[in-house]
């Protein structure tokens, strides 16, 4: 059963637990029976996340587009990665439209704008074109004043204390990968 009206969710913030917050909204969505597209910007490396939501379910489609190589290279995103992002954004722009699904995750598309492979307004255009019955998700730090004001619902991960950078711990496999 369709929703009966969709709104606009904004996680952001330099904390942890952005994309976990969405993947939990995924998980409590498709046990609800409704059709969820995650659609991952930024992330090529095969998180412990992109596996169970593979296989979760029918319910649920997950796509990825671009990578943040770039970041960590410290150099300008190509024309190729930008052209890649952007068409990933045109085409969940139509699968919003198309009706099959009641809820769209948009995972680091606001870090995606600070990183310049997205501008404002093209993510602006999409959330104010949004179908009534479609709950928009989008994820990532440093959301603009403006993606803010036109959300229904911000949350903001604040990081309070991270072992991190204070004990030289990196990611580890199944807690933040």
């Amino acid at each position: 059963m369709p929703l009966e009206r969709g709104y606009i969710q904004v996680y952001t913030g330099n904390g942890k637990g952005k994309t976990t917050a969405a993947i939990g909204l995924a998980v409590r969505a498709v046990g609800a029976d409704l059709q969820v597209l995650f659609i991952q910007f930024m992330k090529n490396y095969p998180y412990g996340e992109v596996t169970i939501l593979q296989n979760l379910s029918t319910n649920l489609v997950l796509r990825r587009y671009g990578n943040d190589d770039f970041v960590f290279r410290k150099e300008h995103p190509s024309i190729e990665l930008i052209k890649e992002v952007k068409a990933g954004l045109r085409q969940a722009e139509q699968d919003m439209y198309s009706g099959r699904y009641d809820i769209v995750i948009l995972d680091e598309v606001l870090v995606s704008i600070y990183f310049g492979l997205f501008n404002e307004e093209e993510i602006i255009q999409l959330m104010e074109k949004k179908p009534e019955q479609v709950e928009l998700v989008l994820t990532g730090r440093y959301s603009t004043e403006a993606i803010n004001k036109r959300a229904n619902l911000i949350t903001e991960m604040k990081e309070i204390k991270h072992y991190y950078g204070i004990q030289g711990i990196g990611a580890r496999k199944g807690i933040e990968s």
